[in-house]
C-alpha cells in the first residue's frame, strides 16, 4: 500500500486542481477523487482523517456530491455509521456529471438567451444598433441551442450512449 500512496495523493491533488479550473469546489473534488480510488466505502471520519478537513466541510461536500449524483450513501452490515461510495463506472460517472452540468449551466443559458432574443425582437421600429443586437443574440442563441441539442442527444438516458458516441468520434478522428 505504501508504494501507491504517492500516486494516490498526487491524483487527489490533481483532481482538486482540475475541478477548481472548472468552477467546482476543490475540496468537493478531492473527496470525489478519494472515493473514486477507495477500495471500499468510506465514512465521513475516514475522509476527514485522510484529507485533513473539518467535519462540516466533509458533510457539506458529501451532500453536494450526492446531489450531483456521483456518490451515494450506503451502509455496512454491523456498523451504524453512514458510508459513502463513488460510481465506479467511468462512463456512468461522466454521463452524470455532464448531464448535471447541462442542467445547471447550459439549460439556463439557452433559456436566458431566448428571453434576450424575444426582448430584442419586441421592438417595432428597430434602428441599426438594435438590428445588430438582435442578429448577434440570435446567432448566440442558435450556437448554444445546437450544443444543447447535441448534449441532449449524446447524453440521452443511457451512459452507454456517451461511450458509444465517444468511440465513434474517436474512429472518425
Amino acid at each position: 500500500m505504501d508504494a501507491i500512496q504517492p500516486a494516490r495523493k498526487e491524483f487527489i491533488d490533481l483532481w482538486g486542481q482540475m475541478a477548481s479550473q472548472w468552477g467546482i469546489n476543490r475540496t468537493m473534488a478531492q473527496i470525489h477523487a478519494l472515493l473514486m480510488l477507495a477500495p471500499a466505502p468510506l465514512t465521513a471520519e475516514a475522509i476527514m482523517d485522510e484529507l485533513q478537513i473539518s467535519r462540516g466541510n466533509v458533510s457539506m461536500n458529501l451532500r453536494d456530491l450526492i446531489n450531483w449524483g456521483v456518490i451515494r450513501r450506503t451502509s455496512v452490515p454491523g456498523d451504524r455509521r453512514d458510508f459513502f461510495l463513488c460510481e465506479q463506472d467511468i462512463w456512468t460517472m461522466f454521463h452524470t456529471i455532464l448531464r448535471e452540468r447541462k442542467k445547471r449551466e447550459l439549460d439556463p443559458l439557452v433559456n436566458r438567451l431566448n428571453t434576450c432574443v424575444q426582448a430584442a425582437s419586441a421592438t417595432t421600429t428597430p434602428d441599426p444598433e438594435q438590428a445588430l443586437l438582435l442578429a448577434r443574440l440570435q446567432e448566440l442563441h442558435r450556437f448554444f441551442l445546437t450544443f444543447h441539442k447535441l448534449f441532449a442527444t449524446v447524453l440521452g438516458d443511457d451512459p452507454k450512449k456517451l461511450a458509444q458516441t465517444a468511440k465513434l468520434l474517436e474512429k472518425l478522428l
